[in-house]
């Protein structure tokens, strides 16, 4: 017995980056995703299938066209949602959707949801959306919960995992020690948990973080975004995740490059430099070095990189990066994140205290809690 899974995370569709839609870039890699399915079993989809918990109409066909094709090429599809979904509005249409060979988490009701491939008894498929402290105490009253780490590894625990059989997981949350990029920096903290609570499985499919990458061991493996959304992720490999199983003692992983449509990246120098370069479509950060400042300068070089995200002046004279279009609103910034940045400009610029922001980040856990249901 062989088989092989396509893994695929956070595609976020209907995000923007700045000012830009990437709503046409997600529909070209999804094209992508969809040839590599072709020499796949089935497909894994694990968490931010949309940027916000109420995506456009617009993304919503993206995401319906997607799952069409994959059904009609008859690939089983699995898929949880994560921290930007609304967990009952993914699962909308669950049950009528299992006639296609797509599962798709429920919101979480205690337990976890475990199906079996299909023609596959051995291989054992568990689903697990994003969990949080206060969801998970809601039915686990009797337990001591006070971190991610102790909601998840409580709902671990009350799993009846076979160990004869190849178990995979599918989760979305954050493993200490997992590279993180501007888009995840307000998950740090409090939300970590230990590769080491997924013992009990042969393949952890992961989602949370959007650089591709192992933790702990090869088998526990986030996928990373499809595309680069954020000037912290341009460095990044995008690909495809590509999971070969054998059995219980090889489970071996591949990855597959995508071509990204436009790229993602930092461009430096004087205005005469930059004038120089070739013109290009990516979405790009112009730093401007020039210690006299050239009028309209912004104006004239949006000609050369019509996707300008971010416009910055770097010289002698400001000794520091002057952003003079900034790469994201506010509304970007989680809520805790605001409140922090409120505090310190009420209290000359000091910081709030980590119990205090304990309190903030919990407050506002359960607000987005009855927010998404």
């Amino acid at each position: 017995m062989t088989r092989r899974f396509l893994h695929l995370a956070d595609l976020h569709i209907g995000k923007k980056l700045g000012d830009y839609s990437l709503l046409n870039d997600q529909k070209i890699v999804l094209e992508q995703a969809l040839s590599v399915a072709e020499d796949c079993d089935g497909v894994f989809i694990a968490g931010d299938v949309y940027d916000k918990p109420n995506p456009a109409v617009d993304a919503m066909a993206v995401f319906d066209d997607f799952l069409t094709k994959l059904s009609a090429k008859q690939k089983p599809v699995y898929i949880i949602s994560g921290n930007h979904d609304s967990a009952g509005r993914i699962s909308y249409f669950g049950k009528l959707l299992e006639n296609s060979q797509i599962t798709v988490s429920a919101p979480f009701s205690g337990q976890m949801q475990a199906v079996s491939f299909p023609e596959e008894e051995t291989i054992q498929i568990w689903l697990l959306p994003f969990l949080t402290p206060s969801r998970v105490r809601e039915h686990f009253k009797e337990e001591k919960i006070s971190s991610y780490e102790d909601a998840v590894r409580t709902v671990l625990a009350h799993a009846p995992v076979n160990p004869e059989k190849i178990n995979i997981l599918l989760a979305h949350q954050f493993i200490t020690g997992g590279q993180i990029s501007e888009e995840e920096f307000a998950v740090g903290g409090l939300d970590n948990i230990s590769a080491d609570v997924f013992a009990g499985f042969d393949y952890v499919a992961l989602g949370h973080l959007h650089c591709p990458q192992s933790c702990g061991k090869n088998t526990v493996r986030y996928a990373g975004s499809p595309l680069k959304y954020s000037f912290s992720e341009e460095n990044q490999k995008k690909s495809f995740t590509v999971v070969t199983v054998q059995d219980k003692q090889n489970i071996l992983t591949e990855q597959i490059p995508v071509t990204l449509p436009h790229d993602v990246r930092t461009i430096k120098g004087t205005f005469a430099e930059l004038s120089e370069m070739p013109f290009s479509q990516d979405y790009v950060h112009i730093i401007m070095t020039d210690e006299i400042p050239v009028p309209d300068a912004r104006m004239y070089l949006r000609n050369q990189f019509p996707h300008t995200c971010r416009f910055s002046i770097q010289n002698a004279r400001l000794r520091t990066d002057a952003s003079v279009m900034p790469e994201e609103s506010e509304k970007m910034q989680s809520p805790a994140e605001m409140f922090r940045l409120f505090w310190m400009h009420q209290n000359q610029n000091h910081e709030p205290t980590e119990p205090q922001m304990q309190i903030v980040r919990q407050i506002f856990e359960e607000l987005e809690q009855e927010e998404l249901l």
